[in-house]
């Protein structure tokens, strides 16, 4: 069976904006998002993984949060969904923004044009890899042994995959939240219908997730 090439639970404003512009330590999202709007859809479930409560909600939009890290073997992210620091490390004590036990549980490959040695944390190993899509695409397979590689974002980099054709499905989170401005993933998201089938699902929380899949 082919690896796949995932993006799931990607989550954009009802214009489709999915970060703001200058990402800081204190704004991780950019200065006019606020994540706690932006992801309430998954933050509500039952799955949630941060949650320090009982309860949470059932249902469509808990499945997909569940179903997170179902087969994936590995993540590619850009170097601006691992922290905020741009252009040579000058802090290599910055192991991104998770803590000592971050959520992915596989190798994960940083996007970046200034390499620095790779490190473990938990059971997540971070490497930092400067190269085109399909040679990253090869190397996080290859450390996948079989499962499927989830491209984390930002949306620059899922953009730069999808303009590459190395995407098979994506799960695209519409929230009802409008931004206005920011790093946007689509005007629409009939602009992939070229590429890929889609199905829209409602969700009773007000989100809608979008499937696609390669035509």
């Amino acid at each position: 069976m082919d690896q796949l090439l995932r993006v799931q639970n990607f989550t954009v404003s009802s214009d489709g904006v999915a970060a703001g512009e200058d990402q800081s330590l204190e704004r991780p999202f950019g200065h006019h998002v606020d994540p706690g709007k932006l992801f309430a859809w998954a933050g509500a479930t039952a799955s949630w993984p941060n949650r320090t409560e009982p309860g949470g909600s059932r249902g469509l939009d808990d499945y997909f949060t569940r179903d997170f890290g179902h087969n994936i073997g590995a993540e590619i992210m850009g170097r601006n969904k691992f922290g905020p620091q741009r252009g040579p490390w000058r802090d290599h004590d910055w192991r991104g923004w998770w803590g000592d036990e971050p959520p992915f549980h596989t190798p994960v490959f940083v996007l970046t044009h200034h390499e620095r040695p790779s490190f473990t944390l938990s059971d997540t190993t971070f490497h930092f890899v400067d190269g085109d899509p399909a040679a990253v695409l090869a190397r996080a397979r290859e450390a996948a042994q079989g499962k499927d590689v989830r491209l984390g974002g930002g949306v620059t980099t899922v953009r730069e995959f999808l303009d590459a054709g190395l995407v098979d499905t994506l799960h695209v989170v519409v929230s009802p939240v409008k931004l206005g401005s920011g790093l946007r993933l689509w005007d629409s998201p009939e602009q992939l219908l070229d590429r890929f089938h889609m199905e829209a699902v409602p969700s009773p929380s007000g989100v809608t997730h979008h499937l696609f899949w390669r035509r």
